[in-house]
């Protein structure tokens, strides 16, 4: 009796392709996911730079130095509400005090400005 040629894939081959396919689509959604994250953490911290710059401006233009202490601020930056904490510190110099700027979004810091205020 003679046999017939058979064409087409087996269902092992079939299966391996499924493999090979679902392994190379799981990679690429782990890529896509990283850029994701490292999109969302840039905007995070020039959201926070911002926060930071502008109440250190603030400081600065108020034309008197800062007292001594910690405080606490809200900042809304596109929507986004940031907790912004504020640190003035002496110096060996009286003239002058250090004031640090650290933002947080929900209790996780993002971003840390210092600077030297002078007195005016």
């Amino acid at each position: 009796m003679k046999r017939l040629a058979s064409s087409g894939f087996t269902l092992v081959e079939v299966l391996v392709a499924l493999g090979i396919v679902a392994i190379a689509l799981m990679a690429g959604m782990q890529a896509t996911a990283a850029l994701t994250r490292h999109a969302q953490r840039s905007t995070d911290m020039l959201l926070a730079q911002l926060c930071a710059e502008n109440e250190l401006i603030k400081v600065r233009l108020a034309k008197q130095m800062p007292d001594v202490g910690d405080t606490t601020h809200a900042c809304e930056q596109a929507g986004r509400s940031l907790k912004l904490e504020l640190t003035v510190r002496p110096t060996p110099n009286p003239n002058f005090r250090r004031v640090d700027a650290r933002v947080l979004d929900a209790e996780v810091p993002i971003w840390r400005l210092s600077t030297v205020v002078g007195r005016y």
